[in-house]
């Protein structure tokens, strides 16, 4: 990182010390309650500009479903269930997220959903998913995840541990840029805004190469930019199967 784009990021830092000491003090637990109301606004507007993106990736899923019995999915990081729609009918599905809130938000978009099979909702983060049986599904899904998990390497891990041989790991995830692009200076100089203001989010983390570096047996991973301007224009999208 560039000395100036340090100094930058220190004067932001500086600007947010008192959420830093809010945080110390534990009174940010409050903002666990908060943020499922902010995300489902911001997945409604996310989806708007993906929705052709997500169409795409999520065409794949049937090609990992069983030869008997319906598509077995794990959603890691399920948040509100913003990618109900995009699930075949029949589709099985358990989901996981270390915030207990999204609970209310999640039932209503699975009530909408009429055409999936809620399986349960398992209350824990991604790196530690021992509610979940190895070998027991046929897909994992994790959305927008990656970018705000403690330990991104633990997570891709688990949910290879819990896909049966010949299943995929399905991943939609904004990423750094380019480092000779402006945004790839804005991403760290906004850095500890997006922590604390998007649960915990980092928008300039090279998400890929955990993926190349975790031993599937195929990847398909494509760069892209999205369809807007921000800090998280930059996407990866694609699957990887054990």
């Amino acid at each position: 990182m560039s000395v100036f784009i340090y100094a930058c990021t220190l004067v932001v830092k500086i600007f947010l010390l008192p959420l830093q000491v809010a945080k110390l003090l534990g009174l940010y637990r409050f903002y666990k309650r908060v943020i499922p109301y902010i995300m489902e606004n911001i997945s409604v507007w996310y989806n708007s500009q993906m929705n052709d993106k997500k169409r795409e990736l999520f065409r794949e899923l049937l090609r990992f479903s069983p030869r008997t019995g319906p598509l077995r999915l794990l959603e890691v990081g399920c948040g509100s269930g913003a990618n109900f729609q995009h699930y075949p009918s029949g589709c099985r599905i358990t989901c996981t997220d270390p915030n207990p809130h999204f609970k209310e938000y999640l039932q209503k978009n699975m009530d909408k959903s009429d055409h999936l099979v809620y399986e349960k909702f398992v209350v824990a983060p991604g790196e530690d998913l021992r509610a979940v049986e190895d070998n027991s599904v046929d897909v994992v899904v994790c959305t927008l995840v990656l970018c705000s998990v403690s330990n991104a390497p633990k997570v891709i891990q688990e949910a290879k541990r819990v896909l049966r041989p010949g299943g995929a790991f399905f991943f939609l995830e904004h990423v750094q840029a380019n480092p000779s692009t402006w945004t790839y200076f804005f991403q760290h100089v906004f850095q500890p805004i997006m922590y604390y203001f998007y649960d915990g989010c980092d928008p300039a983390r090279a998400t890929w190469k955990h993926l190349e570096s975790a031993d599937f047996s195929d990847l398909q991973l494509r760069h892209f930019q999205a369809p807007f301007s921000s800090v998280i224009t930059p996407h990866i999208s694609g699957y990887a199967v054990k």
